[in-house]
């Protein structure tokens, strides 16, 4: 009896200091629509292709355009870097999940995507909420906007964002990587996501789940109060104006960054509102869609669309790319 308890702990002990027990990781996708795969596949590219676009002449447009060279724009450019290296993390590989009614990936590649899908995660609440900060500035405190908001400023808010994205991605992922992988390498999404792949491991994630919550807490619930309280002070600062045409025209500064603020925050509150185990598969992968895949593309359609000095820089780009034929 005691041989067979030692024989036990030693095997435990094998296991438990193996951490990389799974090599492959297999995405089963979106294999419940098997009739639709490839509608599903053509719609997707599509999305895909006019989110790379969008974003790519978003970042083009406020290159060249002298007009757009102002801290806004500039935090603008940054948003459409990340959405265009978010939906590039995931869409390939969900492409070819569809494609093939599944897909695998190894650990290692599955890793490297949730990094990646962290990362820029975690950089997009904080660049939404330099936005907000920088709206704060331009319609409440607009004598001291151009002092404050400087170039410098700019930069260094850029940095710490890009920083702090990648240590929130970095103590996430050394987390998941210190588990112990024992159930079945099968993960029902279309994509490496932090709580299914934490699913498959037989080591306690209580701790995980804590700094998951704290991190998140730091990342998402802490910028949404800046974002919400910064909006609180420029709508009753906009109530102030006695012009009616002057009401408007500070609304209509802020409507494109608080329509792509509701569309991102709002989908990450409901998909993590809803507890896991209340969530379907359907659900789950639904609501990651729209801000993995949806929110990409409708950022630059957003600021296409509701900006007037984004619309004139597309239509003199290409008044200038016509009048050099």
């Amino acid at each position: 009896m005691r041989s067979n308890t030692t024989l036990c702990v030693l095997v435990c002990n094998t296991k438990a200091s193996s951490k990389n027990n799974i090599t492959v990781i297999f995405l089963l996708g979106f294999n419940d629509m098997d009739i639709f795969n490839v509608f599903l596949f053509i719609l997707l590219l599509i999305i895909y292709v006019i989110t790379i676009c969008g974003n790519a002449l978003i970042i083009t447009l406020v290159s060249i355009s002298k007009n757009l060279h102002s801290p806004m724009y500039f935090f603008l450019t940054q948003l459409s870097v990340a959405d265009i290296l978010l939906t590039t993390d995931i869409s390939p590989f969900m492409l070819d999940i569809v494609l093939h009614q599944g897909a695998s990936i190894s650990f290692p590649g599955c890793i490297t995507q949730l990094y990646f899908f962290i990362f820029i995660e975690a950089f997009e609440c904080f660049i939404l909420t330099m936005m907000s900060y920088d709206r704060y500035l331009a319609i409440c405190s607009p004598l001291y906007y151009v002092t404050i908001m400087n170039h410098m400023l700019c930069i260094k808010l850029i940095v710490a964002s890009w920083l702090l994205g990648c240590l929130v991605a970095l103590i996430l992922v050394q987390g998941i990587t210190q588990l112990y992988f024992c159930k079945p390498n099968t993960i029902d999404h279309f994509f490496c996501d932090y709580y299914p792949l934490m699913e498959l491991s037989c080591s306690d994630v209580s701790l995980l789940h804590i700094e998951a919550i704290l991190l998140c807490t730091l990342v998402g619930v802490l910028p949404l109060f800046v974002i919400i309280f910064s909006y609180v002070y420029i709508v009753l600062t906009i109530f102030r104006i006695s012009s009616f045409s002057g009401r408007l025209k500070s609304f209509s500064a802020c409507s494109s960054h608080l329509t792509v603020v509701s569309i991102y925050f709002g989908t990450l509150i409901a998909t993590h509102m809803i507890p896991n185990e209340r969530q379907t598969h359907i659900l789950g992968k639904t609501m990651a869609l729209l801000y993995t895949v949806l929110a990409p593309l409708l950022n630059p359609c957003i600021y296409s669309l509701r900006n007037e000095d984004i619309k004139k820089a597309l239509i003199k780009l290409i008044y200038d790319q016509v009048s050099s034929y």
